[in-house]
C-alpha cells in the first residue's frame, strides 16, 4: 500500500473489537496494516491511549495497549491505525529528566519537547561502517576495571540475582563512570524497568544526591505500570542514546535494569496469543527480540559518539544456564556475575572475577589506554585467584592447619584480594592507577616464583625482589 494511501487511512476510526485479553485488543474488518504500527486506542468515554501492532494477518488485527485495558469494552472501543510506526521525539533536554517507559515526564517538571522525531525500532547498522571498540570506560569498581574491563561500544551484562546489590552497583556505576579526557561528552541513559517504589526512588535520590542527575536521562517503568510497558522501555532508551551518540557526539553509557522484567513480558504477551512456547515457557523468538536491543550498541566510522550497553539481568534461582542469561551470553562480549556467597561474606560488589569475562578487554589495555602492566597483573591475578579456590577445596577436606606455607599463602592472598581489591565502598570511586597498584599489593603475598605471568623486571621495579 502506498505511503499517501496510509496517510489517507490513518484517519479512519474502527469501532467495536471482537476481543480483549489482557493488554491486548483483537479488532476485525480493517484495512491491511503494517506490524509495528502506531494506534490510537479510543476508550469508551473518548479517552485516547496509544498502542502498537503486535500482530496482523487479513482476519484480524492484534494491538497492544501501553496504557492497560481498563474500562475498556468491546463495543465501545475505537482504534485509528496512524500509518507510521512508534517514534519518541528526542532531544538533548531529556537529560536530567525522570520519564516512564514511553519517555513522557514522571518528574513533574512539565511535557518534554523534542526537536526530532525518531522511531523507536531503530534503524540497522550497517556493520562495514561498525568501528572495532577499543577505548576504556573508568567505572571506578576495581574487580571492574582491572579484571573485566569495560570497552566503549561494548555490550557487557551482569548477570545477578533477587535480593543481591545489583541496583547499588547500576548506580555507583551511572555516578562513577567516565571517559578520561572527554567528560563533558559523557552521559547516562538509565532504563528500569519492573521496579518498585522503593527501588526507583533510590535511583532517583542517588542521582539527584550525588549532582549527576544532569547528565542522565532515567526511564523509570515501575512494577504497577502496565507490563507491556517494559517491552518498550529499553527501545525508547536506546532511541535517545542514539540521538545522543550519532546526532550530538555523545560518548553514552546505557544501563538497563532488569531484563528478567522484560523477558517476563515478553512470555505474558506470548502466553496470551497462544503461541508454541519454548524453553522454560519463553517465546521461540527470544533470542533474536534480545538480539535487536543488544545489537543497537557500538562505534560508527565517521561519528565522534558511541553507545556502551551494561544490561543487568537477574538469574531465577541464580541459575546462568536460565534462558535469559544463557541467550544474553551468546548475543553479548562477555558478562560479570554475582555470587551470593561474597554477599554473605560482606564483600560488595559481591563480583567473582572467574566466570566473568570481558571478550575486548585485550584491545582496551595497556601501554597508552590503561597502563603498561594492565594486561600480565590482570592475568596473575586471574590465575592466583583461580588457585585459591583449589586450596579453599582442599582445606575443606584436610583442615587448614595441615596445609603446607605455599598453601597458606595463597589463602592469605585470597583473603586480601577479596577484602581489599573486589570489596569497596558504595561512595568509593578508585582510578584506573589506585586499582592496579591495590593488584600488584595483593600479589606481594605469594613468593615471586607462584608469579610466573610477570617479568622479572616487572616483580622487581614492584617488589625489589
Amino acid at each position: 500500500m502506498a505511503q499517501s494511501d496510509r496517510r489517507l487511512l490513518s484517519g479512519r476510526e474502527y469501532r467495536g473489537a471482537s476481543r480483549i485479553d489482557g493488554p491486548l485488543v483483537y479488532m476485525r474488518n480493517t484495512h491491511p496494516v503494517g506490524f509495528g504500527e502506531l494506534v490510537e486506542v479510543v476508550t469508551p468515554d473518548g479517552a485516547r491511549r496509544s498502542g502498537q501492532v503486535l500482530d496482523t494477518s487479513d482476519e484480524v488485527v492484534v494491538v497492544q495497549v501501553f496504557e492497560g485495558t481498563d474500562s475498556l469494552t468491546l463495543p465501545g472501543t475505537g482504534m485509528r491505525f496512524m500509518g507510521e510506526p512508534l517514534t519518541l521525539p528526542v532531544s538533548e533536554q531529556m537529560l536530567g529528566r525522570v520519564m516512564n517507559g514511553l519517555g513522557k515526564s514522571r518528574d513533574g517538571s512539565g511535557t518534554i519537547h523534542g526537536f526530532a522525531e525518531r522511531d523507536v525500532n531503530g534503524v540497522p547498522i550497517n556493520p562495514t561502517a561498525r568501528e572495532y571498540p577499543r577505548d576504556f570506560i573508568q567505572t571506578g569498581i576495581s574487580v571492574i576495571d582491572g579484571m573485566t574491563t569495560l570497552i566503549q561500544g561494548q555490550k557487557l551484562p551482569i548477570f545477578s540475582g533477587n535480593g543481591l546489590d545489583h541496583n547499588q552497583l547500576a548506580a555507583q556505576i551511572a555516578r562513577q563512570a567516565k571517559v578520561r579526557g572527554s567528560e563533558g561528552d559523557f552521559c547516562i541513559v538509565f532504563a528500569a524497568m519492573g521496579v518498585k517504589h522503593d527501588v526507583a526512588r533510590f535511583f532517583t535520590n542517588s542521582f539527584e544526591e550525588s549532582g549527576v542527575l544532569d547528565n542522565v536521562a532515567l526511564f523509570l517503568s515501575l512494577a504497577d505500570d502496565p507490563s507491556i510497558e517494559r517491552t518498550i522501555t529499553p527501545k525508547t532508551a536506546l532511541t535517545l542514546a542514539e540521538h545522543l551518540a550519532f546526532d550530538k557526539g555523545k560518548q553514552v553509557l546505557v544501563i538497563m535494569t532488569d531484563m528478567t522484567n522484560y523477558c517476563e513480558s515478553l512470555r505474558e504477551i506470548g502466553t496470551m496469543r497462544g503461541e508454541i512456547p519454548s524453553r522454560k515457557g519463553y517465546p521461540g523468538y527470544l533470542y533474536s527480540n534480545l538480539a535487536e536491543i543488544y545489537e543497537r550498541s557500538g562505534k560508527i566510522t565517521g561519528k565522534s559518539g558511541s553507545i556502551t550497553q551494561l544490561p543487568i539481568l537477574s538469574m531465577p534461582n541464580d541459575d546462568i544456564s536460565h534462558p535469559v542469561p544463557d541467550l544474553t551470553g551468546y548475543i553479548t562480549e562477555g558478562q560479570i556475575v554475582f555470587e551470593r556467597g561474597m554477599q554473605a561474606r560482606g564483600i560488595y560488589p559481591p563480583i567473582n572475577c572467574l566466570p566473568s569475562l570481558s571478550r575486548l578487554m585485550k584491545d582496551g589495555i595497556g601501554e597508552g589506554m590503561t597502563r603498561e602492566d594492565h594486561p600480565h597483573l590482570a592475568n596473575q591475578l586471574f590465575a592466583s585467584y583461580s588457585h585459591v579456590k583449589d586450596v579453599q577445596n582442599l582445606a575443606s577436606v584436610i583442615g587448614e592447619e595441615e596445609l603446607t606455607t605455599l598453601d597458606q599463602q595463597y589463602l592469605e592472598f585470597g583473603n586480601f584480594f577479596e577484602k581489599r581489591f573486589v570489596n569497596q565502598g558504595f561512595d568509593e570511586d578508585r582510578s584506573i592507577e589506585q586499582t592496579l597498584d591495590l593488584g600488584w599489593d595483593a600479589l606481594g603475598k605469594l613468593p615471586s616464583e607462584e608469579l610466573q605471568r610477570l617479568s622479572d623486571e616487572e616483580i622487581a621495579e614492584h617488589y625489589g625482589r
